[in-house]
Formats: structure tokens, sequence, C-alpha cells
């Protein structure tokens, strides 16, 4: 299964609800790896849409579509079909940023792992257990190196 020029430009979309953060601007190589994770995992990407957003947009969306009252980093709904994967991958820039000083990891690097958990999500994993959780984690690991 290879990817195109057309693959890679139009299937992985990047919007910034607030515009204050220029996270995505590495986008191109960011959707090269994004489709050799997913290639890996026998899928397609057919459309993805990695959508920034504060602390209170994303609990307002998680309160009203999953009935959680907590914060997130990110969100993920799925509307895949088949091995073609399609849905929208929803970031909190605030846990993100976070995330990167409580780990002493970059704010990129926090950033990317997000992303490629939402993606894992399209893909069929699940992180409800300990067991999925630390399967999820490796994964995550893997694919952060493949950047």
């Amino acid at each position: 299964m290879s990817v195109g020029p057309a693959d890679i430009d139009n299937g992985i979309h990047f919007f910034v609800n607030d515009g204050t953060t220029n996270a995505f601007r590495e986008r191109r190589s960011m959707r090269l790896w994004l489709h050799r994770v997913a290639r890996t995992e026998r899928r397609r990407i057919g459309r993805i849409a990695f959508v920034l957003m504060s602390d209170p947009e994303l609990l307002s969306l998680n309160k009203r579509f999953l009935d959680h009252h907590d914060l997130t980093d990110v969100i993920t709904f799925d509307e895949h079909t088949g091995d073609l994967v399609r849905g929208d991958v929803l970031i909190s820039y605030d846990r993100v940023r976070e995330n990167a000083m409580r780990y002493g990891v970059a704010r990129r690097d926090e950033l990317h792992r997000v992303m490629v958990h939402g993606l894992l999500h399209l893909c069929g994993h699940s992180d409800k257990s300990d067991p999925q959780k630390l399967a999820m984690r490796r994964s995550e690991d893997l694919y952060l190196q493949m950047r």
C-alpha cells in the first residue's frame, strides 16, 4: 500500500480553534509519519482532522458527547469504514503543555504522542483496561520512534 502526494496532502487536516499556537508547523512531515503509522497498522487514511482546542472547549465536548466530567488530553470520534481510517482527533493544547512540563518532554513530542494515541484509537486500539493501556503506550513509543 503506497501513499502518493495527493493522499498525503488531502487525507490529514490540521485545525487550531483559537489560533494562538503554531504547533502544526511541520505538517508535511507529520502527515508522512501518520500515514506510515496507519500502514503499519494495516490501515489507510481516508480523512482525519486533528483539532487543537482549549481545556474548557474540550471539557464541554467531553461532557456533551461522552458524559465525562474530567479534563482530558484527547477525544477521538471514529468514523472508520473497513481499513479506511476516518475521524476527528480533538486535542487540548492546555493538557499538552501541562503534560510536557510534568513529564519533562518537549511540547512537540507530547503533541505527537497525543496525535498518535488518537490515530491508534481510530485504528481500533482501546485503552479501557490496564493491559490495554500498557499496550497502547508501547505502540505510542514504537511509533514515536518512526518520526
